[in-house]
C-alpha cells in the first residue's frame, strides 16, 4: 500500500479538496503524469496546485464526484460546460466523451437551457474550451430565435419604424418599460439577452446578420442593449458595447437605421476614444446621409485638445463622405449646400478658426449646388471681422471663393463700400496707378447715367479691378521666391528678373 494515499489538490489558491488519490488518478490524466514528480507534504499527503483551473473549485468538486461514481452520473445542460471545461484540463476521457455527446443535441435543448450554458461559459472566459463551446451555444440561440421569429404571425406588425421613440438614449426606467410594453411579441428576447456579455453578443450579432435576421430588429435591439447596459457598464465595457454597435449598423441596411441615433453615438464614441477604423465607419454612415442632417447635429464641440469652438475636421470628414459616396442628385447637393453655408456662418466667428480651415469649408461643396452666394458673402464679413490681422494673400484667397454673378444688387452694392474688402494693399507705385486710372473711369461711367444696367455694368468693372489686384498680389509673391533664390546663387549669375508688369 502506497504511503501517500491522500491527495491534497489546491485550487486557484481559493479551495483546497482532499481526495483517494487511487480512485482520482484512475480516470484524471493530468494527475497522473504530475504525481509523478510530486512528493508528500509535511502533512504526509500529495499536494496539487492547480493555479487556472476552469470555473474553480465548484468545477473541480463536480468533475470529482463523477470519478467517484465510476463517471456514471447523468451529464445535462446545466453541467455540461463546467464538466466539458473540467475534464479537457484533467484529462478525464470518460467525461469527455459524454459532454461531448450531450453537446450535440444542443438543438433539442430548451432556450432557458442554452441561456444558461452561454452564461456558464462566461464564468469560463479564460478557458479556450469554453470559447468554442460558446459559439456553438450561440448558433443554436440564433437559431431557435429564427424559428421562433418566423413561427409568430404577427411578427411584420409588431416592427416600428427605426426612428420610432424605441431608439432614445437614456437610462430611465419608464421608457425602458414603455419600450417593453409596445413590442413584446417581437422582443421578449430582448431582456433574457441582456445578462450576456459584450463580447458574446458581438458574436450573437454576427450570426443574426449572417442568418439575414430582419434588420429593423436587430438596430432596435442594439440600441436597446446599449441603452441599458451603459447605465452600469465601465469604460471599457461601454468602448466594446459601442464598437459592437458601430460594427454592426455599418452592415446593415441604411434605411433601417435611424439617422439621429447616429449623432447620439457619435457624441458617446467621441467622450470614449473608440477604435479609430470603428470612428472611421461611423463617419461615413453620417457622412453619406449628410442631406438629412440639421445645423444642430454638426454643432459638435471640438475635442478638448484643440483650442477651436466646433470640430470643423469632422464636418470636414463627413462632406468627403458624402462626396465621395457616389453620384448624388441635384436636390440632395443643393440640402448640403444649405447645411454647410449655415455652418460656415456659425463657426466664421470663431476667433481660433484658421484661414486655411475656412476656406476648406467655403469650397467644399462644388459651386455648381450653389443657387447663391449671398450666405458665404455674409460669412466671409464675419470672418474679416473677426480676423483682422489676416495678411492681403489669406483675404484675397477668401475673397476668390466668391462668385460674383451668384450675388444680389444689394449685395454687390454693400461690398463695394464694405472696408474689409478693399483694404488691400497694392504693391507697386505701377499698380496703384492702373488702379486709379480703372476707378476713374468707372466714376465717370456713373455720373453718365441712371440707368439700372450701366449700375450693374459698373459693378462689374469695380469686381475686375479686385480680379486684377489679386493678380498683382499673386506675381509679387512669385517675384519674392525668385529673389530670395537668385540671393543665394553666386554673384557672377547674369541672369535677370522678370518684370513685374509691363
Amino acid at each position: 500500500m502506497e504511503s501517500c494515499s491522500v491527495l491534497e489538490v489546491d485550487i486557484n489558491g481559493e479551495e483546497t479538496i482532499f481526495l483517494n488519490k487511487q480512485i482520482i488518478c484512475k480516470y484524471s490524466g493530468t494527475l497522473k503524469k504530475l504525481l509523478g514528480k510530486s512528493t508528500c507534504s509535511s502533512s504526509g499527503n500529495l499536494k496539487v496546485i492547480f493555479n487556472d483551473f476552469p470555473g474553480g473549485g465548484e468545477s473541480f468538486e463536480l468533475l470529482s464526484r463523477f470519478c467517484y461514481n465510476n463517471c456514471e452520473w447523468t451529464v445535462m445542460p446545466s453541467n455540461v460546460v463546467f464538466l466539458h471545461c473540467a475534464a479537457k484540463f484533467m484529462e478525464v476521457t470518460k467525461v469527455l466523451v459524454q459532454t461531448e455527446k450531450c453537446m450535440e443535441e444542443i438543438r433539442y435543448w430548451a432556450w432557458p437551457e442554452v441561456l444558461l450554458s452561454l452564461k456558464q461559459c462566461q464564468e469560463l472566459e479564460t478557458s479556450s474550451e469554453a470559447e468554442s463551446l460558446a459559439v456553438k451555444l450561440m448558433d443554436a440561440l440564433v437559431e431557435k430565435l429564427c424559428l421562433a421569429i418566423e413561427a409568430s404571425p404577427s411578427s411584420a406588425a409588431c416592427s416600428p419604424s427605426p426612428d420610432s421613440s424605441l431608439f432614445r438614449f437614456s437610462c430611465d426606467s419608464k421608457s425602458t418599460e414603455s419600450f417593453k410594453n409596445s413590442s413584446s411579441r417581437i422582443t421578449w428576447w430582448f431582456d433574457e439577452v441582456l445578462v450576456l456579455s459584450p463580447g458574446l453578443v458581438k458574436t450573437f450579432l454576427k450570426l443574426m446578420v449572417l442568418r439575414k435576421f430582419d434588420n429593423v430588429t436587430i438596430t432596435r435591439f442594439l440600441f436597446y442593449y446599449q441603452k441599458v447596459r451603459f447605465c452600469s457598464a465601465s469604460s471599457n465595457e461601454k468602448r466594446e458595447i459601442l464598437e459592437t454597435t458601430v460594427d454592426t449598423l455599418y452592415v446593415l441596411d441604411r434605411s433601417c437605421v435611424p439617422y439621429k441615433s447616429l449623432f447620439g453615438v457619435l457624441r458617446l464614441a467621441l467622450g470614449l476614444n473608440i477604435n479609430k477604423s470603428v470612428m472611421n465607419k461611423l463617419e461615413v454612415m453620417i457622412g453619406q446621409q449628410l442631406e438629412q442632417a440639421t445645423l444642430d447635429n454638426l454643432l459638435v464641440p471640438s475635442p478638448s485638445k484643440s483650442s477651436h469652438l466646433y470640430y470643423v475636421n469632422l464636418v470636414l470628414r463627413f462632406a468627403k463622405a458624402f462626396l465621395d459616396g457616389g453620384k448624388r442628385g441635384s436636390s440632395q447637393m443643393k440640402k448640403v449646400a444649405r447645411l454647410i453655408d449655415q455652418y460656415v456662418a456659425e463657426v466664421a466667428p470663431d476667433p481660433c478658426l484658421k484661414p486655411s480651415k475656412f476656406l476648406s469649408l467655403l469650397t467644399l461643396v462644388p459651386d455648381s449646388a450653389r443657387e447663391s452666394h449671398e450666405d458665404i458673402y455674409r460669412a466671409i464679413d464675419m470672418y474679416l471681422e473677426a480676423h483682422a490681422g489676416l495678411t492681403n494673400g489669406e483675404r484675397l484667397n477668401l475673397i476668390r471663393a466668391l462668385s460674383y454673378e451668384k450675388l444680389s444688387v444689394q449685395s454687390r452694392a454693400h461690398m463695394s463700400r464694405n472696408t474689409k474688402f478693399q483694404e488691400i494693399e497694392t504693391l507697386d507705385d505701377e499698380q496703384q496707378q492702373e488702379q486709379k486710372q480703372h476707378v476713374l473711369r468707372v466714376e465717370k461711367v456713373e455720373t453718365s447715367g441712371e440707368n439700372e444696367k450701366l449700375k450693374e455694368h459698373i459693378e462689374g468693372i469695380q469686381w475686375r479691378v479686385m480680379e486684377l489686384e489679386r493678380a498683382c498680389l499673386k506675381m509679387q509673391t512669385q517675384m519674392e521666391v525668385i529673389k530670395k533664390r537668385t540671393k543665394s546663387t553666386s554673384r557672377g549669375s547674369n541672369r535677370s528678373l522678370p518684370k513685374l508688369c509691363s
